[in-house]
């Protein structure tokens, strides 16, 4: 079995806004064939172990329609880009409509390619896996119905904002959007059910197929899929999914790495369920909110516990650390963060200072200029 570092970097890519930007400094379109392998060798040179392409799978026209209709998601769009055209909005990587490489990143083949040349340098590949939800225009919405959580007219008419009637080829159905149970849905998703055993033995079908394809995955909110959030948000009891599913993956690769994005002190929960490694959102916004002592105090937990955390100043879900941070404070946060026990995460255009965050339903980001001040001190 592989050596794994004991404190594991890792560096996020924001990968259809940047080949936007290649693609412009190649006059045309630009696949994952085209990222350079100076790009490649400068983030292992800078002592990286793993690189995350967010955003590689299949997404499809129903969930860009969404993306582009929805005024709230416009306004956070025209924040980041003033000079906003549709374009610009691809719609969101986590409504996937399959487990397949984007055919405008390249497809699989690119994607292999590109392992391949991570591999050389001695880069791991991390990819998503959105274990919740899936893109109102997936095929198993025609073919598979049954793999859905579904409402009825009652439903839609008290819960505008959770359920919506489905159109399909063969009948209209209502059924919920994905949806966190401290929120309304998420309009370009439909809810996967996973109280239905074939459902649960399909996506664990589809993790398979990921992991032959990358070295380990990051999993969307992996918390709303434990039996006892699922059933609090849905009524339906469950079959826990991810023990089963991370034994699945680890029989055929034993070395493959889970990461879960994980909310609600539940991080020790994802951990004993086989997780590799699960967010520190709390380190996180104990260092917001700018109290020393609850700071402290987070590292009183033990280190079996701690060296599996994820600690991170900024992704791509959360404002940029160089806007929400006087300078002084935020090399204090980033002496914390990145030297503390766990897997340490950076993300595309943290060093250089950016202060825009890009959400990922866009494809081209802001032009701003380095922050050399911010650089320096972070290098």
């Amino acid at each position: 079995m592989t050596k794994h570092p004991k404190y594991p970097t890792l560096y996020q890519v924001n990968t259809r806004v940047w080949l936007t930007e290649l693609s412009g400094k190649l006059k045309r379109p630009a696949t994952l064939d085209d990222i350079p392998n100076d790009a490649l060798e400068q983030l292992a040179e800078a002592g990286f172990d793993w690189v995350w392409f967010l955003s590689v799978w299949q997404t499809g026209e129903l969930g860009r329609k969404v993306s582009c209709e929805n005024q709230d998601w416009r306004n956070d769009f025209e924040e980041t880009l003033p000079d906003l055209n549709e374009e610009d909005i691809a719609g969101s990587g986590f409504a996937v409509t399959g487990y397949t490489v984007h055919i405008d990143l390249g497809g699989d083949a690119a994607l292999s390619r590109l392992r391949s040349r991570l591999k050389q340098y001695g880069l791991k590949l991390m990819l998503d896996f959105v274990p919740n939800h899936m893109a109102p225009d997936h095929p198993w919405v025609e073919e598979h119905p049954d793999y859905f959580i579904h409402g009825t007219q009652s439903d839609l008419e008290r819960f505008p904002l959770n359920f919506t009637v489905v159109k399909r080829r063969k009948d209209d159905l209502i059924m919920a959007y994905g949806r966190d149970p401290h929120f309304s849905g998420w309009p370009d998703t439909l809810q996967l059910d996973f109280s239905n055993p074939a459902m649960q033995e399909a996506m664990r079908d589809e993790l398979l197929r990921i992991a032959d394809q990358c070295d380990g995955v990051r999993c969307d909110m992996a918390m709303l899929i434990v039996p006892e959030v699922f059933e609090k948000t849905w009524g339906r009891k469950i079959e826990p999914f991810w023990p089963k599913a991370i034994k699945d993956v680890r029989d055929r690769v034993p070395d493959f790495c889970f990461m879960a994005e994980v909310y609600w002190d539940m991080e020790w929960d994802l951990q004993q369920q086989g997780f590799d490694y699960t967010y520190d959102k709390r380190l996180y916004d104990r260092l917001h909110e700018g109290e020393a002592k609850p700071v402290r105090e987070h590292f009183y937990a033990e280190l079996d516990y701690q060296v599996k955390l994820v600690r991170f100043l900024e992704n791509h879900d959360e404002c940029r650390a160089a806007s929400a941070f006087e300078i002084d404070i935020h090399k204090a946060a980033a002496v914390i963060t990145f030297l503390s026990p766990g897997l340490r995460f950076f993300h595309q255009g943290e060093f250089e200072g950016r202060t825009k965050r890009i959400s990922p339903h866009l494809v081209r980001g802001p032009q701003e200029p380095v922050n050399y001040f911010i650089l320096n001190c972070l290098q």
